[in-house]
């Protein structure tokens, strides 16, 4: 770390590695190179700021400060003392140590971070010589994750998970996550400009991300993030690069985006979440079964996430739910239907196979993204 760049890596869920990878080259990040579980590039503080505001699919922006093989306490102490903690941190900084370990020697979770937070404190004691360490200031997160005796050490810049922009403060029976939100609009054939429907809109997640998208507005433009306190960001113009990306955002950008739902709660939260994203009159809600949905424009696009049928109770009227799909896509020949879903009977259901299919996860729940194409 000698140079002003860092090697970092933005997190992210299985599956969307190539995604998160495609918006760092997109942003003009060097060095990037997917890998299981996010994203790789290199950064200065500035560029890692940016990636913060700007990416809409990762889960986190990391900087890696160290990796290497450890199979002992020692090893690790080392490894961790080796870090200049004291050009990292502040004196009075609560360094909040998380911890993973699989397949490792070292499995206990509990010892790693108490060896990583000696070394830490004995290598911040040496180098300022000072004795106590109130740890009453800003929070420095950092991570200690082993896998395969493989240890990486890194400090998390973001803070609170990206998917947590802001606007959503009240979640549905079944929430999407922002973050996947945003990756099932780019991974589907929707670009700015066609219609976009979400027959099964629920809280508005996917709306919500996907006239961001068509805005140019920087998600992560109304909340805070870790680095801002960290030393090594001093000296970026974090006012002015939010100033910058706010008159980047151009609302007018956003064509015909609309939702629909049959659970009037539902679409009270989605009403309420589109007005806390400034997109009060973007977007067009509406309470009706899409049994009974007729759209007028010939090309588009429906993006949903329909109800799994997780609960064996509730399996049959998902059955017919995702038949009520395919006859809703019928009635629109002109436009693409895609959705994700965990139930492995969906194709089955709606009377089709799907032209195109994606595995991602829903938190715990491994998925499938179906895109089935309309007419041209």
């Amino acid at each position: 770390m000698e140079t002003n760049l860092y090697p970092c890596i933005a997190t992210a869920a299985f599956g969307l590695e190539g995604v998160v990878a495609s918006e760092l080259k997109q942003l003009g990040f060097g060095d990037v190179k997917a890998e299981s579980g996010g994203a790789r590039f290199r950064a200065d503080p500035e560029g890692m700021l940016l990636a913060n505001l700007r990416l809409r699919c990762a889960d986190r922006v990391q900087i890696v400060l160290a990796e290497a093989p450890c199979q002992s306490f020692e090893a690790l102490f080392q490894l961790v003392g080796g870090i200049p903690w004291e050009r990292l941190v502040t004196p009075d900084g609560q360094y909040n140590i998380s911890g993973k370990c699989a397949r490792s020697r070292l499995m206990s979770v509990r010892d790693c971070q108490a060896i990583a937070k000696k070394a830490l404190i004995e290598r911040l004691r040496a180098k300022t010589h000072r004795d106590r360490f109130p740890e009453t200031g800003a929070a420095f997160p950092i991570g200690v994750s082993l896998h395969s005796d493989i240890a990486r050490i890194t400090l998390d810049t973001s803070g609170t998970a990206l998917n947590r922009r802001g606007y959503r403060t009240w979640n549905g029976e079944a929430p999407l996550r922002e973050t996947l939100a945003a990756a099932l609009v780019a991974l589907s054939p929707w670009r700015p400009g066609l219609p976009l429907y979400d027959p099964c809109c629920g809280t508005g997640t996917l709306l919500i991300e996907a006239a961001w998208r068509a805005a140019h507005r920087a998600p992560g433009l109304t909340r805070s993030f870790a680095c801002e306190a960290f030393p090594a960001f001093r000296s970026v113009d974090i006012p002015g690069m939010r100033a910058r990306l706010e008159a980047e955002t151009d609302l007018s950008r956003i064509g015909e985006i609309g939702g629909s739902d049959i659970d009037g709660e539902a679409l009270e939260l989605a009403g309420r979440h589109v007005r806390q994203a400034g997109l009060d009159g973007r977007i067009a809600l509406r309470q009706l079964p899409l049994q009974e949905l007729q759209l007028t424009a010939p090309r588009g696009i429906f993006l949903c996430n329909p109800p799994y049928g997780e609960r064996l109770s509730d399996r049959e009227h998902c059955q017919q739910l995702y038949g009520d799909l395919r006859r809703l896509q019928q009635r629109h020949p002109g436009w693409s239907l895609c959705a994700i879903s965990s139930d492995p009977g969906f194709e089955r259901a709606y009377g089709k196979r799907a032209d195109k299919k994606r595995r991602l996860y829903n938190g715990r729940l491994e998925c499938e993204f179906l895109i089935f194409h309309g007419k041209c």
